[in-house]
């Protein structure tokens, strides 16, 4: 049997009981697949992180869920550079990073009062229109066609991952979604692995621009993320596509999160217009939790 450090770091929250917990390795590079899909499924967060050394970046990171590997993972890429960082482990404030999405340039930032703050670059927004049954879709969060929002689309969307993006007409319905993950990949059939992403323009704080919550797909193992990054960064580009119908200069949105979960948090979005798209950045900081030692096989 071989022992493996996990050290468990919170994402776009600076409270250990708030914000997206992750999973972090520090030296995956002596691990499997096998290895590291055991150690994600035996952590159990939506994601845990591996850091490997890189030929084409300064460093790499892989994604697991409990279910299978990510190509990117907002909040433990956050929750990966606050650790190297606070760790001592990672002098550079900018540098690459390879992931299965691309090489993506972050910058690390201290704040006024100290802490890291990381800026992860996106790959190019995407959006394809879905073309499934809106009640179906409704339903399969325990919702009805009325609590739709059928003034704006619904629309697949991916800055490194694909998530359905689901327009809700009022704050009231996010405490009575119930999902039904299973039922996903029926409804879902132009992405069957898509996850789905529900969000509305009311917020519970004032300073907050968007409310979303986020559904997994049944494949990854888990029911829902509380703070999830690389959803926020795309509905940042849904913002500037669909509801300002497209922008000139770079706009800064504030995306609120996990409120029904009890672990609320907060992402920073930017949105850049650029080549005829839009350059997403989303930031955020996190925290030390605990860390812990998994047990696993050592072939």
């Amino acid at each position: 049997m071989k022992q493996v450090t996990v050290y468990q770091y919170n994402a776009f929250s600076r409270l250990p009981d708030k914000g997206n917990p992750a999973g972090v390795v520090l030296d995956a590079d002596d691990l499997t697949d096998i290895q590291m899909l055991e150690i994600a499924r035996r952590v159990g967060f939506n994601e845990t992180s591996f850091i490997v050394k890189s030929e084409v970046a300064d460093l790499r990171i892989r994604y697991f869920t409990p279910g299978h590997e990510m190509n990117l993972c907002g909040h433990a890429t956050v929750a990966s550079l606050y650790a190297l960082t606070t760790r001592g482990l990672l002098s550079l404030e900018d540098l690459k990073l390879e992931t299965k999405a691309g090489l993506l340039p972050m910058q690390i930032r201290l704040s006024e009062s100290g802490f890291p703050i990381i800026t992860m670059q996106q790959s190019p927004a995407q959006f394809v229109v879905f073309d499934g049954k809106l009640d179906e879709l409704a339903a399969s969060i325990g919702l009805t066609l009325e609590d739709l929002d059928l003034q704006k689309p619904t629309v697949y969307g991916s800055t490194g991952i694909w998530t359905l993006l689901v327009p809700i007409k009022e704050l009231g319905a996010f405490q009575r979604m119930v999902p039904n993950n299973i039922q996903f990949p029926e409804v879902l059939r132009g992405m069957p692995r898509a996850s789905i992403h529900p969000f509305c323009m009311e917020t519970y704080d004032p300073a907050a621009d968007m409310h979303a919550r986020h559904f997994s797909s049944p494949y990854s193992g888990t029911i829902e993320d509380p703070v999830t990054g690389t959803a926020s960064g795309v509905m940042g580009a849904y913002y500037a596509t669909y509801i300002r119908n497209g922008i000139d200069e770079p706009i800064q949105l504030v995306v609120e999160q996990g409120h029904e979960m009890e672990r609320e948090g907060q992402v920073e979005v930017t949105v850049t217009p650029a080549d005829n798209n839009y350059e997403v950045t989303i930031s955020g900081s996190g925290v030390y939790v605990k860390e812990f030692q998994i047990e696993i096989t050592s072939v």
